[in-house]
């Protein structure tokens, strides 16, 4: 990239009358991190860059923090936060203060936290009053929405009991308020959560496209067994361990490296376990420069006061686009055909295989490996399905798509997951959409989203946006909310 073109894209930038005064200076820093060649990127990679067979979604040439972080709040509200002066919570209002500025101060890939906390865990010690709690709580989430302007904010509730009053404030203020900002996730156990908090996520998800349903059992058993006391879902339906984060996440465009090959067993030979490596190195190095390089850890108040933890952290190796390559590979339809979805799974094995024998830098979680992640897309995809999913228009009757997915959810620790939309007639009945999250968890179902046809808010594979928004964004009318322009690409 030339001076020239360099000036002409910042100009650009500056110009752009659809862009905000924040949008403009987090699209120049991105600009200005690009002039910058730290990495030693082999011709090798490069080759499978040009050829977006390996994507790094836009994390910049010069990582220069963690691209997702999920701090510990519990920590910082039960002791204070030093750096910050501020002192331990008193009440609810001290309690939603705090956490709003710590976010503040919680950077990640889109400069906004990505892990807004248990909510319902966090603020239950500090309800004495219900009517206060409840103004408290709606006044907490209305701000998060207004300032945190990106749908990848994730706050997560449940599994219950303990805490259940205030799960339900927050679903009835997200109901009620019909905000992208923040995104939601209720962490179910068939075994812990009430079936009323249950039903009144589902009847939320109907009109807001939030929460998602996490099996709970699933992610605290491999994510205890992984080293983390607990996890959380951040960002768009990331599974992360509390305390700790991902440094990376690159992603291996499964449909481009079908292409690529000359047939399966090409693949099979060559393609597939060379694209594999040549990422894992590249995740290699982008690690190293975060930790050695860049001197997060040794800058950040929270690794100095516990709120992360280095030893947490790990690097997520993405996937996508499974279903075009194997329908490219010659196999049969993904999704409808058992032989090609007999493919696509020996190529998901094949993949956790290649991860699981590689030892990663500065990775202590999970035992030194990175963990897999199912990833939804971006916004200048064409014809690529998220992750392992099957692409829109072919997918079978509910009950028999759950049963194709399940076997690929237990590949995915850091996320995958579909969403499903409903006819809002269903929300007489909350009971059957539970009945289908509780036979698709036992089947191994991990993540389970929905959404009313007809609501504004609406879920693009693993972010909100409003209707409203995009065709507000159509008439070239600023939107407030980043994530938008995805939802109307």
């Amino acid at each position: 990239m030339n001076r020239k073109t360099n000036e002409q894209l910042i100009e650009q930038t500056v110009t752009d009358k659809g862009l905000t005064y924040h949008q403009k200076v987090a699209g120049l820093a991105r600009l200005a991190e690009s002039q910058l060649g730290v990495l030693p990127i082999t011709g090798k990679i490069q080759e499978l860059r040009d050829k977006g067979i390996i994507c790094d979604l836009f994390e910049g040439p010069a990582p220069y923090r963690p691209r997702y972080i999920a701090p510990d709040y519990a920590t910082a509200l039960g002791g204070g936060c030093t750096f910050l002066d501020l002192p331990q919570p008193q009440d609810i209002w001290d309690a939603v203060t705090n956490l709003f500025i710590l976010y503040h101060h919680v950077p990640s890939i889109t400069s906004y936290p990505v892990f807004l906390g248990h909510l319902d865990a966090l603020l239950e010690p500090y309800v004495t009053n219900r009517d206060q709690a409840a103004r408290a709580i709606d006044m907490f989430l209305f701000q998060i929405d207004r300032t945190l302007q990106d749908s990848f904010c994730h706050a997560n509730i449940g599994p219950g009991p303990g805490g259940s009053e205030v799960a339900r404030l927050i679903l009835e203020s997200t109901a009620k308020q019909q905000n992208p900002v923040p995104n939601l996730t209720i962490r179910y156990s068939p075994d812990k959560t009430p079936d009323h908090l249950a039903r009144l996520g589902v009847l939320t998800s109907l009109k807001t496209a939030k929460p998602s349903f996490a099996n709970h059992d699933l992610f605290l058993e491999e994510f205890q067994g992984m080293g983390a006391q607990d996890y959380c879902i951040a960002s768009c339906y990331n599974g992360l361990p509390v305390g700790g984060g991902s440094y990376t996440l690159v992603r291996l465009n499964l449909k481009k490296l079908a292409e690529d090959c000359v047939d399966l067993e090409d693949f099979w030979h060559r393609g597939l376990p060379h694209a594999v490596q040549q990422q894992l190195e590249y995740m290699d190095m982008r690690v190293d420069y975060v930790v050695t390089k860049s001197h997060f850890f040794q800058s950040s108040f929270l690794y100095d006061e516990g709120l992360i933890k280095k030893e947490l952290f790990t690097g997520m190796f993405g996937i996508v686009g499974l279903a075009e390559a194997v329908d490219l590979l010659g196999q049969g339809q993904f999704g409808t055909d058992p032989e090609a979805d007999k493919l696509g799974l020996e190529i998901i094995q094949v993949i956790d295989r290649l991860v699981g024998s590689h030892k990663a830098p500065h990775c202590s979680f999970a035992g030194g490996r990175y963990l897999l992640h199912a990833q939804v897309g971006i916004d200048v995809d064409g014809g690529v399905s998220p992750g392992c999913r099957i692409p829109i228009g072919r997918e079978p009757e509910l009950p028999e798509h759950l049963i194709q997915s399940a076997p690929f959810h237990r590949y995915f620790p850091s996320g995958i997951g579909d969403v499903f939309a409903f006819d809002p007639t269903i929300a007489a009945n909350p009971d059957y959409i539970l009945d289908i999250i509780k036979g698709g968890f036992s089947q191994g179902i991990r993540y389970f989203s929905a959404y009313g046809a007809d609501s504004d808010v609406v879920r693009i594979t693993g972010y909100l946006v409003k209707r409203s928004e995009i065709e507000q964004l159509n008439q070239g009318r600023v939107c407030r909310h980043d994530t938008t322009v995805f939802g109307r690409n």
